[in-house]
């Protein structure tokens, strides 16, 4: 274990960056943020100074290249996540890199390789943070038996009070910028391996609702990546799983249920529109109540302190790894599959 400072480049100074992982990291004691480049140099001036970082690099690869640098800290969009980190490992930096995990899978498993060639640096994949004060609670619960051998996992999310809404241009709706990652359902994917474990299979079917969006010059941009889809399979402990994701669809009565049934009983964990997410159980036959959750395995959002603590040795990278991120990037990778020859498709792919 090392005490020693931990010096972190940053790349891409965007909204997560700003609103998490620079605070996320100042928090953390012996870390310094020694500089910064985003994708213009008068853009990296201009974050520079508003977030006190000292210095200012022309751009990424001088960041990669400075050997005074430990760590970098990776938030761009994903269609650089392969590159950036490929290029940072084998420089010798340990890297945080922000979700999605990358384009695609072929690139995600670029990135593990990469991390297993250098298997004393960390590497690290912002989490899915949707139930992370809750993930340990659903698990274990699911693992003791407390709703017998699972049956089906149903999961609706929600990502609009307004629906059809004519939000303006997102990276996310761009598919040379985010690849084959749809809104947040890999994410929430994610969640569902945490909870049950991984897919068997997939079957997708979607649609695009709002079938062109405004750039910032007012010119009309066709969408191609579904703003309304459901994926449904088989799970590999057994049991099925639906997931549903809309960033379209109004009107619901919460942002995001799962609900877990059981031989025995049924798991519920929903996030209303208004108020704290809570969990409800019922044993078969009887009525739904709710569930405490014990506050020793009460989770929370600590990704800066678990990257920094795996770099000095005092604990390993749980959320999330980069084999947890190469599975979801194999499922999302699945789904685009399905969704182009209507076709289940099994799991784990073979690339």
């Amino acid at each position: 274990m090392t005490t020693e400072p931990l010096r972190v480049g940053i790349i891409g100074a965007g909204a997560n960056m700003r609103l998490k992982h620079i605070p996320g990291l100042r928090a953390q004691n012996g870390v310094e943020l020694v500089g910064l480049a985003n994708r213009r140099e008068d853009s990296s001036k201009k974050a520079a100074k508003e977030l006190n970082i000292p210095k200012v690099y022309a751009n990424w690869t001088e960041i990669v290249a400075d050997p005074s640098i430990d760590a970098v800290c990776i938030g761009t969009w994903p269609y650089m996540h392969a590159q950036m980190t490929i290029a940072a490992l084998e420089a010798g930096k340990h890297v945080l890199c922000e979700a999605r995990m990358a384009m695609n899978a072929r690139e995600a498993h670029a990135m593990l390789a990469a991390s297993r060639r250098n298997p004393q640096l960390v590497a690290q994949i912002v989490p899915a943070p949707y139930a992370l004060p809750v993930d340990r609670t659903i698990a274990d619960t699911i693992a003791s038996d407390a709703i017998g051998n699972l049956i089906a996992v149903d999961l609706r999310v929600s990502s609009s009070g307004n629906p059809i809404a004519d939000t303006p241009l997102h990276w996310l709706h761009s598919r040379d910028l985010c690849g084959n990652n749809i809104m947040a359902l890999g994410g929430w994917y994610e969640q569902i391996m945490r909870w049950v474990g991984p897919a068997a299979s997939a079957f997708a079917v979607g649609q695009v609702v709002v079938r062109h969006r405004k750039d910032a010059a007012g010119n009309r941009v066709p969408m191609t990546i579904p703003d309304h889809i459901d994926v449904t399979g088989y799970l590999q402990q057994g049991g099925q799983y639906r997931l549903i994701v809309s960033s379209t669809i109004g009107h619901t009565t919460s942002r995001s249920e799962a609900w877990f049934h059981g031989e025995k009983g049924t798991l519920a964990y929903c996030i209303p529109h208004e108020g704290e997410p809570y969990l409800q159980v019922a044993k078969m036959g009887g009525a739904i109540g709710p569930l405490a959750i014990d506050p020793a395995k009460r989770g929370a959002w600590r990704v800066e302190e678990e990257f920094v603590n795996a770099v000095r040795g005092c604990e390993q990278v749980t959320h999330t790894d980069f084999l947890t991120g190469v599975k979801y990037m194999e499922w999302t990778d699945a789904v685009n599959l399905s969704l182009c020859e209507r076709r289940e498709v099994q799991l784990p792919l073979h690339l």
